[in-house]
């Protein structure tokens, strides 16, 4: 079983800067959520109940998030108010949250080995803070599902245009069925790709993960890559691609995260309304002056 989540959020987030400066990307809203909460929350309905974020000692606020704030509480409380708040304080009660430092900058490699003594010697979910994704089942559902039928560890893919490979991690292998593959390889943005195959993101992974990025060297910028640690993963045990069903949402940069924020108001008729009522006054306004 797997019961323990890892999130990676310790980046400078420079592609969001000045945004980003003092408020972890993570945390900028998608409508009226920061986006790290989909993601913990993504975490709670595949059926994990500890999680772990991956944060930067310079920004204390992710973890400030998620916990507990007393004044404020008793406030919301006293006004009749407490459903504001109740989507954390449901997610306190559902998974206990714990937070490692990561102290240095050096990859997500090492920012996955940052907890190896806390996941300890059992399997694990990872989910990369910057990502949500909509659709009737979650990604780390699925790849939950995954590994424990088959007991190996799995990494979440989607299926992308040939020509954008180059902006992706590409995994490179063979089926064993519709959706599932056996990797080989990762390649990190190749130029082309046999399969256009890229990493979604959400991975499912063995303890034997930490052996191995102990034993991976610093690459590009000096980091400790992820995908160098699963390919030497791949020499010592299998690993598997699963193509999952839900959409990928990335908050990466300032029109990703815009997009994002338009799809999801998207699925509120009245909210939906509302904002083309704003734009349609906008372009009126335009057209007379």
């Amino acid at each position: 079983m797997i019961r323990k989540a890892v999130i990676p959020a310790a980046g400078f987030g420079t592609r969001m800067l000045p945004a980003a400066k003092a408020v972890p990307k993570e945390l900028l809203p998608v409508l009226d959520k920061p986006t790290i909460q989909y993601v913990v929350e993504e975490c709670v309905a595949a059926g994990i109940t500890h999680i772990c974020l991956i944060v930067s000692p310079d920004k204390p606020a992710l973890q400030q998030h998620f916990a507990p704030a007393e004044a404020l509480e008793a406030r919301l409380r006293e006004a009749g108010k407490e459903s504001l708040l109740s989507s954390v304080t449901l997610l306190r009660e559902r998974a206990k949250i714990d937070v490692v430092q990561q102290t240095e900058q050096l990859g997500l490699g090492h920012a996955v080995l940052c907890a190896r003594e806390w996941v300890g010697d059992e399997p694990f979910a990872c989910l990369l803070g910057d990502t949500i994704f909509s659709g009737s089942v979650t990604p780390t559902t699925e790849l939950v599902r995954q590994f424990q039928s088959a007991g190996t560890s799995v990494i979440g893919l989607e299926r992308v245009a040939p020509e954008r490979v180059s902006r992706y991690g590409i995994v490179d292998g063979n089926w064993i069925k519709p959706n599932l593959l056996d990797i080989k390889r990762l390649i990190e943005k190749p130029a082309t790709a046999r399969l256009p195959l890229a990493i979604a993101a959400r991975y499912a992974l063995s303890p034997g993960i930490f052996d191995c990025l102990e034993r991976t060297p610093r690459g590009k910028g000096g980091e400790i890559q992820l995908t160098d640690a699963i390919n030497r993963l791949t020499e010592s045990q299998p690993v598997h691609g699963l193509v999952v069903t839900g959409r990928r949402h990335d908050i990466g940069n300032p029109t990703d995260w815009l997009i994002t924020n338009l799809l999801f108001a998207r699925r509120d008729a009245r909210l939906w309304s509302a904002i083309q009522f704003a734009l349609r006054a906008d372009d009126t306004e335009a057209r007379i002056g």
